[in-house]
């Protein structure tokens, strides 16, 4: 199917409730890097948002109190003992729904921040296997040989940037990151982004190119503040040295 025929398609496919013909046709575009699909469905995504936050608190209409009334045989005049207890119904009703309500979009939102999850995690990874297929690209394994060190590859190139994979990050501590570090040939360390490691020591970054490669001279990565560093404040726990 055409981008311009699954448009219809993307805030079905959102909340979770399009086809499975459709999904996977939508899920195709999307890990091809469709910019147009990507777009329809930042798109869908917003409209939902903004149709949850518009929702109304569920209050139920006068005449279903009056019906409820009428079902027990009795007016608005002189309730009584059947007055209350149908007060008391339309407020156990009124609770139900809004409780009701607050359920449905929590799901919502739950759907939806797993989705942008997934769909960010479907880009890091398109984006790291478009550096092992571009030619010029530059690896450098590093943590060979330690006892207990931090083991991956940093790969390079020109047009794509850098791309840093590794495994045995130890965890941090609260309001601690990891800081990636470009450094030129002869000059200073510049901050290439922050990221954490999974619960199991593994870790993905990207920092986008193009950059000058041949005067970078090694790649680094050391523990800062939540919100990063103009400059190394620790020593890095991995320098992978470029070759050249």
């Amino acid at each position: 199917m055409s981008c311009e025929e699954l448009k219809d398609a993307f805030e079905l496919y959102s909340l979770g409730l399009v086809e499975e013909e459709e999904r996977a046709e939508i899920e195709a575009h999307l890990a091809r890097g469709c910019d147009a699909c990507r777009t329809s469905l930042n798109e869908a995504l917003a409209v939902n948002a903004l149709m949850l936050a518009s929702v109304p608190g569920a209050n139920p209409p006068s005449r279903l109190k009056r019906r409820l009334l009428a079902s027990f045989g009795r007016e608005r005049a002189g309730w009584g003992w059947l007055g209350a207890l149908a007060a008391a119904c339309l407020a156990a009703l009124a609770a139900w729904l809004g409780m009701e309500e607050r359920h449905r979009t929590a799901e919502l939102v739950e759907a939806r921040q797993a989705l942008f999850q997934r769909t960010a995690e479907q880009d890091r990874l398109q984006r790291a296997l478009s550096f092992l297929h571009q030619p010029g690209t530059q690896q450098v394994n590093f943590g060979a040989g330690q006892p207990r060190p931090p083991r991956g590859s940093v790969f390079v190139n020109p047009q794509l940037g850098v791309l840093f994979i590794a495994g045995n990050l130890p965890p941090l501590p609260a309001g601690r990151t990891y800081q990636m570090w470009v450094i030129p040939k002869g000059a200073a360390p510049q901050p290439a982004g922050l990221f954490q490691s999974a619960s199991d020591g593994s870790a993905l970054h990207v920092l986008p190119g193009p950059l000058d490669a041949a005067s970078l001279g090694a790649v680094a990565v050391s523990v800062e503040p939540q919100s990063g560093s103009p400059a190394p404040t620790t020593t890095p726990i991995i320098v992978a040295m470029l070759g050249g």
